[in-house]
């Protein structure tokens, strides 16, 4: 097996596991701000045995390391939203609207990257919307809400990329991901308890049932820390172009993994589905578009 091959493997493993976070998400019997909140915390202590943390902190600008974990704050705020919205409607809603990052990245991008705006990544946004409208009126009024959270975490997650990218080359892969989990946790540690002296709203820390450690466990080790591990291994291998067509793939698993497990499709009508499957072309285009015109013209 050449090394090009594994990697392809890897990735696709990697994706897959990203695909079950919306399934365990629905599984676990806590608030969406303790999922997230212990996600982070066990992702941050399997991280510390990874890197060289005494090092990351002697070496990196306190500049940097305070950017970094801003960062952190956007993606703790995304998660939850992620997770609020699986909570409020289900997985399948969820995960479709995260499909809708790609849209996002692509309003955002020129403006924070400052690049010129892509005319295929516009028009791409255009079909998504189409999708947006039947799986809006083919959900109950009950889910809109979720179907709201998620495009909110999708704008979350089109942000807090496009600032990774623009950050990557000032750090290793690993040790940004620590300070941002970190820092999620310590911004979720603070919410918490604001929350419930706000809300009245008591929040049970631990989870009453042993399956729910189980699931925990799988959520922050299996498919945020191993998975990412093999994302960004496979990065030295694979083009940026083979690696976002299998990341496309993520809502697929998703949607199915909530089919197969959760049997959500006894809750969804066609409308969904012919919905979801418009915004799953459109975000399976965008990578065949984008190396198509940005291919250097031929002399």
């Amino acid at each position: 097996m050449t090394p090009t091959q594994r990697a392809n493997i890897e990735l696709h493993i990697a994706v897959f596991l990203f695909g079950f976070t919306a399934i365990l998400g629905d599984l676990i019997q806590l608030s969406a701000l303790l999922i997230v909140w212990w996600r982070v915390l066990l992702t941050s202590i399997s991280l510390a045995f990874i890197i060289r943390i005494g090092h990351l902190f002697r070496t990196m600008p306190r500049r940097k390391i305070l950017t970094f974990m801003g960062i952190g704050v956007i993606v703790a705020i995304h998660w939850v939203t992620f997770y609020g919205a699986i909570k409020l409607s289900n997985a399948s809603i969820g995960v479709i609207a995260m499909a809708t990052t790609s849209f996002f990245t692509s309003l955002l991008e020129p403006l924070i990257l400052r690049q010129r705006v892509k005319w295929y990544e516009l028009g791409l946004g255009l079909i998504i919307i189409p999708g947006m409208a039947l799986i809006v009126n083919s959900t109950d009024l009950s889910m809109i809400a979720g179907l709201l959270f998620g495009l909110l975490s999708a704008f979350l997650a089109a942000l807090f990329a496009i600032l990774n990218k623009k950050l990557i080359a000032e750090a290793d892969e690993k040790n940004i991901t620590f300070l941002e989990m970190v820092s999620a946790w310590i911004f979720l540690s603070i919410v918490i308890p604001i929350y419930v002296l706000i809300s009245g709203d008591q929040q049970t820390l631990l989870p009453g049932r042993l399956i729910d450690w189980v699931y925990l466990l799988a959520l922050a080790l299996i498919c945020t820390t191993l998975a990412y591990i093999l994302a960004l291994r496979a990065l030295h291998y694979i083009s940026a172009f083979a690696s976002n067509l299998a990341i496309n793939l993520e809502p697929v698993y998703g949607i199915l993994l909530a089919w197969l497990l959760l049997s959500e499709n006894e809750e969804l009508n066609p409308s969904f589905y012919a919905g979801a499957i418009i915004i799953v072309l459109a975000v399976f285009a965008y990578p065949l578009l984008k190396k198509r015109f940005n291919r250097p013209h031929d002399n």
